[in-house]
């Protein structure tokens, strides 16, 4: 409920003695100090007698402070504590509400009896939330993240993701269930020590919206108690991350390795834009250990200077120095830094085995980051297996209903620490409301990665059936080449199908187009089931041949199964091999 201030041109003030809500204008208080303003001060349950003592007799008192029905102000109160962004403005309104009069005030008799009893409020308070006054000292906003060992408690992820980061251990002053959206671009600092206090980190605090946020904290505790990780960076995107990961973690003039099947972006930034920085990239197949170890047992030479611009080309590297000379560089002299890839990979689902790279990349130096994104936190731990880092497009089974774009790192805290300086310079932040959007969607993410888990097997067992399907690549089929790698390593094979139809690029268009149920549309992940055919909706911009560089048949289906009645979606798609 809105309430406006009104204020009279007329004089004398006209004021009706018998109405139950009247109107002043807004109260000068230049000639007392703020801080001798009378506040709440504790929280919880006010009464409204205590408030308006004197009742509505008091004309002094009535021209110079609204009067409102009974409990009017407390309700008002709590409910707009409890309104997400606009947490502090019931405070401020309430605090002056139970401001006495000004001095000038032809009552003082009266003002001083509201002082009294607004002095003297007595409050009921329980222990399961903060007080009044612990919000308005600290403008509604505590920093210092959430205490995730208050939910330790929890033994299942399911009971994680709906707690971590909230119950018990929230830093934002609020008595809501749901985390309160915190939309500020800055944040203030009472005194200029304070803010000296805070650089030095004598003080914890926020800053600049750029910097952190608190909703956005709640977001990354629940995603690190889900991984088990010290730290968790949420980003604007899953590329972002993954950009500002590689960027911060391969020096210029360094070398990592990745695997062939990756997100086309991600193979785009590797392949175009890190040669600039002077960075040479191995490509293995998945399975190709010993592809990984001879590229591990790379040693570095000297001949690269700082900033030379590199091109791949076979074997070797023509590198342009600072004074555009050109030289030749073996690609066996430069030590890898790190290996970086997915698993499962996109669209094959091919798996990496992350216990055994791990251990033989941290025997050469070289650190592991794993993209978990198809596999989610709860079929898959990396960390737990041995990576250094994990990452995920929160965009798709984190947010899990299609409506939020958001990435994000997970690991120990100086790997993560190194990470956030380069987000806070390059920018890639993640708007509060997106943040709250994640938080949300992860509360129901056990449930559907159970769903989508036994759909996808359930699916990918009749499709390997039919006779109008060529081949089927899922991690849990006894025919996917690392399934027994995945058996090992994941609990769940994930809700992503990828399969190809017996025909050409037309047959395979008609299949898609015959579907009742999924949308064609690119993402995965969500409670809706999505289809696409990656040879026109990633590849199209390529030849035929140049697709089949990458593997990418005119007839390969991309199906990401939502959290639709398997049988609905099992009779839809069989409907629709029928048509081809």
């Amino acid at each position: 409920m809105a309430v406006s201030s009104c204020s009279f041109t007329l004089s004398p003030r006209v004021f009706n003695p018998y109405s139950s809500f009247e109107c002043r204008p807004d109260p000068d208080f230049s000639s007392a100090p703020i801080g001798d303003k009378p506040r709440l001060a504790s929280s919880r349950r006010v009464t409204a007698s205590s408030l308006y003592a004197g009742g509505i007799s008091s004309r002094g008192l009535s021209s110079l402070i609204f009067r409102f029905p009974p409990n009017f102000v407390r309700q008002l109160s709590i409910k707009a504590r409890r309104n997400c962004s606009n947490i502090g403005v019931a405070q401020i309104v309430a605090a002056s509400w139970s401001n006495g009069p000004a001095p000038d005030s032809p009552s003082l008799a009266a003002a001083a009896s509201a002082q009294a009893a607004a002095a003297a409020v007595t409050v009921t308070v329980t222990n399961d939330g903060p007080a009044v006054e612990s919000c308005i000292d600290n403008c509604s906003v505590q920093i210092g993240g959430s205490d995730n060992s208050t939910t330790t408690f929890l033994s299942s992820d399911g009971s994680i993701t709906v707690h971590a980061g909230e119950r018990l251990g929230r830093g934002i002053v609020t008595d809501a269930i749901t985390t309160p959206v915190v939309n500020t671009s800055a944040y203030f600092f009472k005194k200029t020590q304070e803010l000296i206090d805070f650089k030095e980190k004598r003080h914890q605090s926020f800053e600049y919206g750029r910097y952190g946020n608190p909703t956005t904290v709640v977001a990354e505790e629940k995603i690190s108690a889900l991984e088990g990780a010290e730290s968790t960076l949420i980003m604007a995107s899953g590329m972002c991350a993954s950009t500002v990961m590689l960027m911060a973690l391969v020096p210029a003039g360094g070398h990592m390795v990745t695997t062939t099947d990756c997100y086309r972006k991600t193979r785009m930034f590797i392949e175009n834009f890190l040669p600039k920085m002077g960075i040479l990239v191995t490509v293995i197949d998945p399975a190709d250990v010993d592809g990984l170890e001879a590229a591990l047992n790379k040693n570095k030479v000297s001949g690269i200077e700082s900033g030379s611009l590199v091109f791949l080309d076979l074997s070797f590297y023509f590198c342009f120095g600072n004074d555009n000379s050109s030289f030749r560089v073996n690609s066996d002299s430069i030590q890898v830094s790190l290996f970086f890839t997915e698993s499962p990979t996109n669209p094959f689902l091919r798996c990496v085995d992350i216990e055994r790279v791990s251990k033989l990349c941290h025997s050469k130096g070289a650190l592991v980051c794993i993209d978990g994104t198809f596999a989610t936190p709860l079929n898959q731990k990396a960390l737990a297996l041995g990576a250094d880092l994990v990452l995920h497009s929160a965009t798709k089974f984190i947010g899990g209903h299609n409506d939020v774009l958001a990435g994000c790192i997970s690991g120990p805290e100086k790997l993560i620490t190194e990470i956030r300086t380069l987000h806070h310079i390059l920018g890639g932040t993640l708007n509060p409301n997106a943040a709250y959007l994640i938080i949300r969607g992860m509360k129901t993410l056990h449930l559907r990665v159970q769903q989508q888990n036994s759909t996808a097997l359930r699916m990918a067992e009749v499709l390997e059936a039919h006779p109008r399907v060529r081949r089927v690549y899922y991690p849990g089929l006894p025919s996917h080449p690392e399934h027994e790698i995945a058996k090992q390593q994941m609990t769940g094979f994930g809700g992503v199908v990828s399969f190809e139809v017996d025909g050409d690029l037309m047959t395979t268009i008609k299949f898609v187009d015959a579907l009742k149920i999924p949308y064609i549309a690119p993402s995965f992940g969500g409670c809706e089931s999505i289809v696409d055919q990656p040879a026109i909706m990633s590849y199209w911009d390529l030849s035929q041949a140049e697709r089949r560089k990458y593997g990418i048949e005119d007839n390969l289906v991309r199906f990401s199964f939502g959290v639709e009645d398997f049988e609905d979606l099992k009779a839809d798609v069989l409907q629709a091999l029928e048509t081809i």
